[in-house]
């Protein structure tokens, strides 16, 4: 059952078209990938779904309600972290809940049942400066969650990790998507990371930017520890550079 639906979305800046026609249904626990080249139109896409920016034409519906142009309704988590350094990391997870009206000491008691299973115990009374990137990306994910507990947009949220953090982070991640039913629309670049984390990738390419091949991803989430040595997985990184380098030349 489809949690999200994009139907139709063009968007053009100063008159040069960046999305053509794009159509994405996100299903209820799925981990959907857009890869694609930089420039290619992928953030400008979250923006529009996130009800941040309004498009030329199309809609964008949660449980079949329309949400287009209508910020809040969706999580949006970007590269950076942007944890507020002047608060407890207790504080800068409540601030979703803050936001919305909630009192402090109500938003401290929500936020302390997700400390555990997003692995942020003994954290809460720390700053973010002293947690290791991995940590405070973890924080970071949980006060995404807790903004909107059904759909989370993530714009390439590993890409500063060393390849060691991101490995185990990617594990972490898997694990609390299905322990909380969170459906995520994941930006990357990266191609091993889209392989070993999705259900499907979809291939956003050209320009203006739409979504010209979907793959998915025939193996269960979590991967095996050996899945990216797999003949498998190189079967999957060849399809998907075939056509993102098809893709530049046509």
């Amino acid at each position: 059952m489809s949690i999200l639906k994009i139907e139709g979305i063009t968007k053009s800046f100063d008159g040069k078209k960046i999305l053509d026609d794009i159509w994405l249904e996100l299903d209820k626990g799925e981990l959907v990938s857009l890869l694609g080249i930089s420039g290619g139109g992928k953030t400008t896409l979250f923006n529009v779904i996130a009800g941040l920016s309004q498009p030329d034409e199309g809609k964008v519906f949660l449980n079949n309600t329309e949400i287009t142009g209508k910020p809040g309704q969706v999580s949006y988590m970007l590269q950076k972290d942007l944890l507020l350094p002047y608060r407890t990391i207790e504080d800068n997870v409540a601030l979703p809940l803050l936001i919305k009206g909630m009192k402090k000491k109500d938003a401290r008691i929500k936020v302390s049942q997700y400390f555990e299973p997003f692995g942020l115990s003994g954290t809460q009374k720390k700053y973010p400066a002293q947690l290791s990137g991995g940590m405070k990306q973890r924080a970071a994910l949980l006060r995404t969650y807790l903004f909107s507990e059904q759909v989370a947009l993530l714009d390439e949220p590993f890409s500063a990790l060393d390849m060691l953090t991101k490995s185990a982070i990617h594990d972490w991640y898997l694990q609390v998507m299905e322990q909380i039913h969170l459906s995520t629309l994941f930006v990357t670049h990266d191609i091993d990371e889209a392989i070993l984390l999705s259900d499907r990738v979809c291939l956003l390419t050209g320009n203006p930017g739409h979504i010209t091949k979907e793959i998915s991803i025939d193996e269960p989430r979590p991967r095996k520890k050996d899945f990216s040595l797999s003949e498998q997985f190189l079967e999957y990184k060849r399809q998907i550079l075939f056509h993102l380098e098809n893709s530049l030349i046509s």
